[in-house]
């Protein structure tokens, strides 16, 4: 016990000199279109990860056209007049590379794996499909069966899947996170080919895009490139958004969803404010080291007194994500174990929220907290892929990148009072949807869910 107690101390030590060692310079320039680069040297070994960031996603669009970034997404692997569709992963394949996209509420984004002297095809590529991307009926209609039937087998058959995106769609009510990123299938259906380009054509510009590239690279030489393959595509007159900011709610609300499911499934999630929305500039932070401290590992106080200690819970977790465009959810999640029902989880789970909003966290278990956020955050250094992406993130949601050079010294700042501050402000019943998966058939199961009222956590 006493060697495992010093080897813990040991790493524990050893990521937070990691994390007050200074980090590798990001070098930013901008081309004269608009484009953002960012490039952060890595030169532990020959290789690279280029991506390219595009400032667009399902929070960006209205009803009708929900999901349509994700299928933009698709699309762009469809070929351009000088790259037939395929093309583009066989080029990557064939250098031996990897390469993928995904779509989020707040960006779109597009990456490769290369080896370090591959960045020309990388550029090269991304080039051409931002500017001259071939949008043809007949693989537009095919890819759309395709997106379709992906929602079919990731949500509509999924019971699990479908509650928490009928979570997720009472939770917000005017915020356009409440749609899910890959559209509801009514919407999906009934894409036309001019919804697809026009939103290409609105979106898809230097002006509202951010290479970012961590590597075996040298910054000038990625200039060079960027500007050789980049420089000449025009930019947009971009269009503003308007804003479309979630109502504040005014009070609890509870639903019940049936599925056939193996076992039945609680859905908490409290209106938060983002690191972008916040009005106090410490508290996502504290909301952050909040989450830690119910569900940030073993050691943590879910899984150590809600699955181990009570064992009134198979699974129970807590999360918060602080990086988001808009005001964003304080969620907890739960399933019971074998003989406790829904109602015992979520009544275990408002205990634990009442004790965090009436007592303080003691120094010793926020320390170990922090470390253990802290040490996250330096391991994850050790992934380029990692690093582009936080670069990317922040950069797409609107903060710049170099706020994530504070993330460590603001969470070390947070004290008890900070997390016991943000608890009673924002994990009140006013702010509360509570969503639970009913396997039963006779509803019994949402019975005992009304039952318990909503009263907050005092």
């Amino acid at each position: 016990m006493v060697m495992q107690v010093l080897a813990g101390t040991v790493v524990c030590m050893a990521a937070l000199a990691a994390a007050a060692s200074p980090a590798p310079k990001v070098h930013e320039f901008v081309l004269d279109n608009g484009l953002k680069v960012l490039v952060k040297e890595d030169h532990r070994a020959p290789v690279l990860v280029s991506q390219i960031w595009y400032r667009v996603g399902s929070g960006d669009e209205h009803d009708g056209i929900t999901g349509i970034s994700h299928m933009l997404e698709h699309m762009m692997f469809k070929g351009t007049a000088k790259h037939p569709p395929g093309e583009f992963s066989r080029i990557i394949a064939g250098q031996g590379g990897e390469e993928n996209a995904f779509t989020s509420r707040d960006y779109t984004a597009y990456y490769q794996k290369l080896a370090n002297d591959r960045l020309p095809i990388s550029f090269e590529l991304e080039a051409d499909r931002m500017a001259n991307l071939k949008l043809q009926d007949e693989e537009f209609l095919k890819e759309r069966d395709v997106v379709a039937e992906e929602r079919r087998l990731r949500t509509e058959d999924k019971p699990k899947s479908m509650a928490y995106e009928t979570f997720i769609a009472t939770a917000y009510q005017t915020s356009p996170y409440r749609h899910p990123t890959i559209g509801w299938m009514a919407d999906i259906q009934n894409y036309g080919l001019d919804d697809l380009s026009n939103w290409y054509r609105r979106w898809y510009a230097p002006n509202d895009a951010t290479v970012v590239v961590v590597g075996d690279v040298e910054p000038a030489s990625v200039r060079r490139l960027a500007e050789k393959h980049f420089g000449g595509i025009p930019p947009v007159t971009t269009e503003t958004t308007k804003p479309r900011p979630e109502v504040a709610q005014r009070g609890m609300k509870r639903i019940t969803v049936r599925g056939q499911a193996e076992v039945p499934y609680l859905m908490m999630g409290y209106q938060t404010p983002s690191l972008a929305t916040a009005e106090v500039e410490w508290e996502p932070y504290a909301l952050a080291v909040l989450a830690a401290v119910l569900a940030g590992d073993d050691s943590a106080r879910f899984p150590r007194e809600l699955v181990r200690g009570q064992q009134v819970a198979a699974q129970a977790d807590a999360d918060y994500d602080l990086y988001a465009r808009r005001s964003t959810l304080f969620s907890f999640d739960g399933t019971p174990a074998p003989g406790h029902s829904l109602a015992e989880v979520e009544q275990a789970i408002r205990e634990q929220i009442k004790r965090v909003r009436n007592e303080p966290v003691s120094e010793a278990e926020l320390n170990r907290v922090k470390t253990g956020v802290v040490a996250s955050d330096v391991y994850q250094r050790d992934s380029l892929f990692y690093q582009a992406m936080r670069l990317g993130v922040l950069e797409s949601i609107g903060l710049g990148w170099r706020i994530a050079d504070e993330y460590v010294s603001r969470i070390q700042a947070v004290t008890p009072e900070q997390v016991q501050a943000v608890a009673r402000k924002y994990l009140m019943d006013d702010r509360l949807t509570v969503a639970v998966l009913d396997t039963t058939t006779g509803g019994a199961g949402a019975d005992k869910q009304a039952m318990l009222g909503g009263q907050d956590a005092h």
